[in-house]
């Protein structure tokens, strides 16, 4: 059964217990696993789907993912990607991602990322109009500038991103007007527009309706300006049904909705063609990673609690964000849910779970030499190990990567104690007084 074809009652997973067996004695838990088939495959759905516009780039969200193996494959797609970082920028040119197939999506920016964006020739994405002038002091402006729009009380935001008004990010719109302004005044010959309002939005009229936020504030700067941009960046937040009765967005329906609001507004103002892009990270490989654990305890007290070999340390958004990641049971997917459990972690902090009080089939966990059940914690491909960190001395997992012939490849190995000290003047401690 392919991912495209699973019922409402199913998560997707490409490995039966046997095979995951198999690698987790080549690989020892805990570890990311990605499915290379499955996301080229929604890569390939995304192309066609916008394959209506002028033009169309997908700039992936580095920091989603930030491994080279994954960028490679989607650079050879055609994706570009987007960056908030110095670290991302080298991650993304090195897998051949160049030029103005980058954005630098960043914020509060200091002056050697905005350089190092410039010496690639990557598209910088300014968040604040006094970063134009910070901009021309330390890199200079370049041909072509985006700016980032907040559009305040006028696109409400959600739970992950907050609302609008109060998030740090982007211009107002009198701000964009006067930024457009003096760009041009400088010098600057080439413009583009972008915004970021939501993350993880499973409304397909919510991301039509930005659509046209930004088709309408086009005609606007054009009107006030005289600038003629030359693409918007719709931006990312394109949500995944990370519950079982959640409908992931149908891509099609949302691209028509967009292409009705773009002849509507923008074939009548003369900006047409206009370049369409976005910067969806989620949505591209969210659904095809998994964190893979090894149950490990059972504690009964006031609750149940199964232990597993992963912490937060290794995903931190059940603890972050409150977020919902479903649980299988490898070999159990068709068991009955006949017990309530805790699932947690080993972190010293007592939000260190992955799901409270889920109804899950009976677990084993390690006993008398044996292995305890593998845990698979699904929808974890994006925001997963990127967001790992090294609390209470924690080493952050590996990953794996499924090929498209079955082959397992390591793409990231697990940390070890030389990588948590290697940061550390351990010869310099010693003679410390």
């Amino acid at each position: 059964m392919s991912s495209c074809e699973l019922k409402m009652n199913q998560k997707y997973f490409p490995l039966d217990k046997t095979a995951l067996e198999e690698i987790a004695r080549q690989y020892p838990t805990p570890f990311y696993i990605y499915d290379e088939k499955a996301i080229l495959e929604n890569v390939r759905r995304i192309k066609t789907a916008f394959s209506v516009f002028p033009s169309y780039i997908n700039h992936f969200a580095v920091k989603a993912l930030p491994n080279p193996y994954i960028l490679k494959l989607l650079a050879a797609e055609g994706f570009g990607a987007d960056c908030s970082s110095y670290p991302e920028l080298l991650l993304a040119d090195m897998v051949g991602m160049k030029g103005e197939n980058i954005m630098l999506t960043s914020n509060e920016t200091p002056a050697h990322e905005y350089e190092t964006a410039r010496k690639l020739g990557a598209v910088i994405n300014l968040d604040d109009y006094t970063h134009i002038e910070f901009l021309e002091r330390t890199a200079g402006l370049p041909e072509l500038i985006s700016m980032r729009y907040n559009p305040g009380p006028l696109k409400e935001g959600n739970a992950i991103i907050g609302k609008p008004e109060e998030a740090k990010y982007g211009f107002p719109r009198d701000g964009l007007i006067q930024g457009y302004s003096l760009l041009k005044e400088k010098g600057v010959k080439r413009f583009a527009l972008h915004t970021m309002v939501a993350s993880n939005e499973l409304s397909v009229p919510y991301h039509i309706e930005t659509a046209r936020l930004l088709f309408e504030l086009a005609v606007e700067i054009k009107e006030k300006t005289g600038v003629r941009l030359e693409f918007v960046n719709l931006g990312g937040g394109v949500g995944i049904p990370y519950k079982l009765d959640q409908e992931a967005i149908d891509y099609k329906t949302l691209v028509d909705g967009i292409q009705k609001a773009y002849n509507e507004i923008i074939k009548p103002s003369g900006l047409d063609p206009l370049g369409i892009r976005t910067e969806w990270g989620r949505v591209v490989i969210g659904p095809y990673g998994w964190l893979v654990a090894r149950a490990v305890h059972k504690k009964e007290i006031y609750r149940n609690y199964i232990a597993l070999d992963a912490c937060m340390a290794d995903m931190m958004r059940p603890a972050l964000y409150s977020a919902y990641h479903h649980i299988t049971v490898a070999g159990k997917e068709n068991a009955p849910l006949a017990e309530t459990y805790d699932v947690v972690g080993s972190l010293c902090e007592n939000n260190d779970k992955f799901a409270v009080q889920r109804k899950l089939p009976k677990i084993e966990v390690s006993a008398d030499g044996g292995a305890g059940d593998l845990v698979i914690i699904h929808d974890a491909g994006a925001h997963g190990r990127a967001m790992g960190f090294n609390y209470n001395g924690k080493l952050r997992c590996g990953e794996l990567l499924l090929r498209t012939d079955g082959s397992i490849v390591q793409i990231r190995r697990p940390e070890t104690v030389d990588d948590y000290f290697a940061t550390l003047d351990l010869t310099g401690v010693k003679n410390f007084n």
